[in-house]
């Protein structure tokens, strides 16, 4: 199984200052603003090796291997990184729209759903709704915004619009989003409350782009391995390679859920993401509700290894970074962890800095037999 800890970037990839992201290390700058975090259980995975942290215990000794990933892909958002953790590299960014989106685009929506918009803007989501929300509840008027990543988001109160017909605007929304203008997700973004008061919801959903060509999870499925996505990772993918699909809302209850999917599921594999180290923390500037959720994570990781059989293997990575202390409220371009962890794994294996996060997919190709898979390099055979 492996596990997406969104969001979680350990230090600034070279080209980090073509994103804007020079000096941005979501765990080094996270840990050093709440004055030092507990992490035993990561730690014994050996993340304090990859990246020295402060409130990092350099006395434990790793039961796993450890490394980091380099991204290969243009980019720094969700579908890129996971994407590439899957295999497919993206070697032509997705558009971008820094001044809104053309009318073009705009148009043909507009007809489409039989309103005008708000916003048109790139914003934060929450910034985006302080700002508009009011005027969406008196013209009943969806807000349509981006971000410095490849979006185009539909915000919109569940009263005024219910999330249905949200969703039904949003798959319209894709269905014109092709092209030289396939953003790379259509993310509705529903909210609740009052002025002073909105909240967004859970009710977020994703329409993204399909992979162009055949992930480690398309293979798998072919072989009828059971895939099991656990959390927003199906949308990501579009819904393609996965045997069975699992919503989970937040962290806590995507681990609840990867707890009784292992419980229950004798072989295969799983994908899980959690999302609120990213949405809730990262994109919020919120270092100390980022460190709060990594070692809760890291209280319940130890009860997540007491799941594992002898043939288990779990790999705990990320997709991108999401630095809450660095003025941008955006994704970081940063390496991310490669933490493995078998029962029958050699202890302490520095698997260094990676070429490329698809080695992640070699990985999991190699374990299930998958030749097919021509990004990355495995490294199984130096885990067990």
């Amino acid at each position: 199984m492996v596990i997406v800890l969104d969001g979680l970037g350990v230090g600034a990839l070279p080209d980090a200052a073509e994103y804007g992201d020079s000096g941005s290390n979501t765990l080094l700058n996270l840990a050093a603003a709440v004055g030092g975090i507990h992490l035993p259980n990561l730690e014994r995975m050996g993340l304090g090796h990859v990246c020295p942290f402060a409130g990092h215990d350099s006395t434990i000794q790793p039961v796993g291997a450890y490394g980091r990933l380099a991204e290969v892909s243009k980019g720094k958002d969700s579908t890129v990184g996971h994407w590439e953790l899957m295999g497919v590299v993206v070697d032509r960014p997705f558009p971008v729209y820094p001044s809104g989106f053309p009318d073009e685009i705009l148009d043909p929506f507009r007809q489409a759903i039989g309103t005008e918009i708000l916003g048109n803007v790139p914003a934060s989501g929450t910034e985006i709704i302080e700002r508009l929300g009011q005027e969406h509840v008196r013209t009943g008027y969806p807000i349509v915004y981006t971000s410095q990543d490849s979006v185009f988001q539909i915000a919109a109160h569940e009263e005024i619009i219910p999330p249905e017909r949200l969703y039904e605007w949003c798959a319209i929304a894709r269905s014109i989003l092709t092209g030289p203008h396939a953003v790379a997700r259509v993310i509705a973004r529903p909210f609740i409350g009052s002025p002073g008061n909105w909240q967004r919801t859970r009710r977020r959903k994703d329409f993204s782009l399909e992979p162009p060509e055949p992930t480690v999870l398309d293979w798998l499925k072919e072989r009828q391995v059971a895939v099991v996505g656990i959390g927003k990772v199906a949308d990501i993918f579009a819904g393609r390679g996965f045997t069975q699909t699992i919503p989970a809302k937040g962290n806590a209850d995507t681990l609840n859920v990867l707890e009784k999917t292992l419980s229950e599921l004798k072989e295969g594999f799983i994908l899980a993401n959690l999302v609120d180290f990213d949405m809730l923390y990262g994109h919020r500037n919120d270092p100390k509700g980022y460190a709060e959720a990594l070692e809760f994570f890291d209280q319940r990781l130890e009860r997540l290894l007491a799941f594992l059989s002898p043939n288990d293997l779990l790999l705990i990575t990320a997709d991108h970074g999401c630095d809450p202390v660095t003025p941008s409220t955006d994704h970081s371009r940063e390496y991310t962890p490669a933490l493995a962890y078998t029962p029958f794994a050699r202890a302490g294996v520095n698997l260094g800095t990676r070429s490329s996060f698809a080695d992640i997919a070699k990985t999991i190709a190699q374990n299930f037999y998958v030749s097919e898979l021509t990004k990355g390099v495995s490294f199984l055979n130096e885990i067990i």
